[in-house]
């Protein structure tokens, strides 16, 4: 069984940086994706960014992209979430998130569709509050 646990969030203004962090208790099995979503207060869950082993791929969403980085230290089993030039749009609660790819599966499959069958199936942390002022 999958335990994560998420640090990091803070409120901050638009424009300046922030990195969340993960750290993952369990084992992940040879192939998993590994990454956030993001939920505002009465909206949907969206999936922000992910990354992929053993392929090593990533995943981004078009709102982050190129400003929000994903990084992983395997030693200290830590995910990371860099996020450079926050928006007040980017406020939301961050949630990291593991999918245990079954055989023939997309990669990104819970992060690139809202398919709650396939969200159930993924290990969640508790979620972190970023919120960012204008």
């Amino acid at each position: 069984q999958v335990r994560l646990v998420e640090f990091g969030g803070d409120s901050v203004d638009a424009g300046r940086s922030l990195t969340l962090s993960c750290t993952i208790f369990g084992g992940l099995g040879f192939s998993h994706s590994l990454g956030w979503f993001r939920q505002e207060l009465g909206k949907e869950r969206e999936g922000v960014a992910a990354m992929n082993e053993p392929s090593g791929s990533t995943y981004y969403s078009d709102s982050v992209k190129g400003r929000f980085d994903i990084s992983r230290d395997r030693a200290k089993n830590i995910l990371y979430l860099q996020m450079n030039n926050l928006r007040p749009e980017d406020t939301a609660k961050y949630y990291c998130a593991a999918d245990l790819i079954p055989p023939g599966a997309s990669r990104f499959r819970a992060w690139r569709g809202n398919d709650a069958v396939v969200r159930r199936q993924l290990s969640w942390g508790q979620g972190t509050q970023v919120t960012v002022s204008s």
